[in-house]
C-alpha cells in the first residue's frame, strides 16, 4: 500500500471514532516514527545509549498497537517484551529496506497474530472469556466532546472479539489493505471485509445508545 493510501486509512479511523464536534488525542503510528541514521548505525553496532534512544521513541506506539490488538493487559505486556527482544536481536541485520517503524510494526503484529491463533489462547478463552474482553484502562484513548463528556475508545474496542479488534486496528489505524490483512491471518479477503463490517456494526451499537453518535458513517 502506498504511503498516501495508508494516511487515508488512518484518516478513516479518526472519522470513524470521533463524535461530532470532538477533539481527540492523536495516535502515533509506528510507521510514522523516524530515527536518525547516525543513531540507527550506533544502535546496530551495539551502542546502549543509541538503543535506549530508539526504545524511548518506539516503545509507546508499539505497546499501544499490541494492547489494541490483543486487549488483555498482562498478555499485551508479555508480547511487548517479546517484540522488543526480537527487535534488538534482529537490529544488526536491519538494512533499511523499509522504514524502521514499519519493520518493528511487522514484528509486533506477527507476535499478536501468533498469540491470537494459538491453541493456548483458545483454551484460556474457553475457560474464562471475560478475561480476554477487558481493555487496558491505563492505556485508554479518550475523546472529549464539546460538552466535556468523554468516550473511552478502549472500552469500545473491548466490546469486540479479539480477532475483530485486530482487524479493525490493522485496517483503520495501521492502514493495512484487506488483502494484506487476509495474508496476515492466512484467510480470504472476504474474511477481512466481513470482520470489519461486523465490528463497525457492533461499535455503532455501543456508541449510539450512549449519545456518542459518530460524526460519519462507520464504513
Amino acid at each position: 500500500m502506498r504511503p498516501a493510501q495508508r494516511a487515508a486509512a488512518a484518516g478513516r479511523c479518526r472519522a470513524t471514532f470521533c463524535p461530532a464536534r470532538a477533539s481527540k488525542q492523536t495516535v502515533t503510528r509506528l510507521v510514522e516514527i523516524t530515527v536518525p541514521e547516525a543513531v540507527l548505525a550506533r544502535a546496530r553496532a551495539g551502542d546502549g545509549q543509541a538503543q535506549g534512544a530508539i526504545y524511548a521513541a518506539v516503545a509507546p506506539a508499539t505497546l499501544t498497537l499490541i494492547r489494541r490488538m490483543v486487549g488483555q493487559r498482562a498478555m499485551s505486556e508479555d508480547l511487548f517484551q517479546d517484540t522488543m527482544m526480537t527487535f534488538y536481536e534482529r537490529l544488526p541485520q536491519f538494512r533499511g529496506e523499509a522504514p524502521l517503524g514499519a519493520w518493528l510494526r511487522q514484528i509486533a503484529i506477527s507476535r499478536c497474530l501468533m498469540y491470537l491463533r494459538s491453541p493456548w489462547r483458545r483454551l484460556c478463552l474457553s475457560l474464562d472469556p471475560a478475561d480476554f474482553r477487558v481493555g487496558a484502562a491505563a492505556a485508554a484513548l479518550v475523546t472529549q466532546d464539546y460538552r466535556g463528556e468523554s468516550i473511552d475508545l478502549e472500552r469500545a474496542l473491548a466490546t469486540l472479539a479479539p480477532t475483530a479488534r485486530a482487524v479493525v486496528w490493522m485496517y483503520e489505524v495501521e492502514g493495512y489493505s484487506h488483502q494484506e490483512i487476509a495474508c496476515a491471518f492466512g484467510r480470504s479477503v472476504s474474511f477481512s471485509k466481513s470482520q470489519l463490517a461486523r465490528a463497525h456494526l457492533r461499535l455503532r451499537a455501543w456508541l449510539e445508545p450512549q449519545g456518542n453518535r459518530p460524526s460519519c458513517t462507520l464504513i
